[in-house]
């Protein structure tokens, strides 16, 4: 279905029944990330799949505020609001996870249980925070200028995602082609809004998180999981668990592990 908020059409799937699960992508991804999962998750959820703004089939306006991560976890409340949903579980993929966080901080009384996988709080230092922005911006300088094609291929190769090259290649070639049906201009301007350098550090933030809060790292993404590691030194309610052997995408790479941990946490008991 088609949800308008602010004069963007956002692109939003629903499945199942039971109480609301809000899944949020990565980047250069969509909601058939999580296609996978709607057999299993529908039978004790309530499926919300948008696609975040600039990606898949959502538009993606040129006003790069609207991408800024609060303003998306913004949409993401208008949407609920829309759906007539007042509480939501919350899971979150890298950069669907900082915007997870994000709504969870903002909107704390809307959430009910927080998942986030290979996700961080944001740099912590305005010097890292600056650095990051123009590595950001030369990315997304190199997508409009080179095209999604070369974009897809250099993106594949870099070392975060090394351990995919494991996988067979049908399943890369499916994650390929959902890469590449994507808006190069919608990937350009999200990097620049809603990457980790233009989004607020939220380390300082995360002793507000009431609720619970399950980290999920792979084994082989060790930047991540030093991440969760300091992660959970502040967080009330956190729980982490390392999937050896996965690297950054572990609900591709250990797919159904990830399926049954996340089953596992939402279905237990408060």
């Amino acid at each position: 279905m088609e949800v308008a908020v602010d004069g963007i059409q956002y692109q939003v799937e629903v499945h199942g029944e039971g109480f609301p699960l809000l899944l949020l992508h990565g980047f250069t991804g969509d909601a058939s990330t999580w296609q996978p999962f709607y057999d299993a998750w529908s039978k004790h959820s309530m499926l919300i799949v948008p696609d975040i703004i600039g990606h898949g089939k959502t538009e993606s306006p040129d006003d790069l505020q609207r991408y800024q991560i609060e303003s998306a976890a913004h949409d993401l409340n208008c949407i609920l609001n829309v759906l007539g949903v007042s509480q939501v579980d919350l899971l979150g993929y890298s950069m669907g996870g900082r915007l997870a966080l994000t709504f969870a901080l903002l909107f704390p009384n809307k959430v009910r249980k927080l998942i986030l996988e290979s996700a961080s709080p944001g740099l912590a230092t305005d010097e890292e925070r600056e650095l990051r922005r123009m590595k950001d911006a030369e990315l997304a300088k190199f997508i409009t200028e080179q095209g999604i094609n070369s974009f897809v291929d250099y993106w594949e190769d870099i070392p975060l995602f090394s351990t995919m090259k494991q996988l067979s290649a049908q399943v890369r070639e499916t994650i390929r082609s959902q890469k590449l049906s994507n808006s190069p201009k919608g990937l350009a301007n999200s990097l620049v809004g809603m990457g980790t350098g233009s989004q607020p550090s939220w380390w300082e933030q995360l002793d507000e998180l009431s609720c619970e809060v399950l980290l999920i790292t792979g084994g082989e993404d060790k930047k991540f999981c030093r991440i969760a590691e300091q992660m959970l030194k502040t967080l009330k309610k956190g729980t982490w668990i390392v999937i050896e052997n996965s690297g950054h995408a572990i609900h591709v790479e250990e797919r159904e592990k990830f399926g049954t941990i996340v089953s596992d946490f939402l279905s237990k008991k408060r």
